[in-house]
């Protein structure tokens, strides 16, 4: 069982081929998008440690979907002064499935 650990959008995520992932929006014109910045690759006997990221290591991936997530509400409010704005926010999220990771 190989995992990897993958760095985008500002977080890491440990993924294994078939996993689903949800991660900062991602610009691509394609389907298939491939990780370059791979921090760990390890199966059942080895393992790989980059400083920072695994020479020649990539995970490969496939666009599942893209959309908004639920609305977080910003509130601001001061007392005494009448002051209080109200606004929502929805962050945009692109849905990917680990198809291959290798280390070579």
């Amino acid at each position: 069982m190989t995992f990897a650990v993958i760095k985008t959008g500002g977080k890491q995520y440990i993924v294994q081929e078939g996993d689903e992932l949800v991660v900062e929006k991602l610009v691509s014109d394609d389907k298939k998008i491939t990780f370059d910045e791979v921090l760990l690759v390890a199966d059942d006997a080895t393992a790989k440690v980059g400083q920072p990221f695994v020479n020649g290591a990539t995970v490969k991936a496939s666009v599942v979907d893209e959309g908004k997530g639920e609305k977080k509400m910003v509130f601001r409010y001061k007392n005494k002064t009448r002051y209080k704005k109200k606004k929502g926010h929805r962050q945009p999220f692109t849905k990917v499935k680990i198809e291959k990771i290798s280390a070579t």
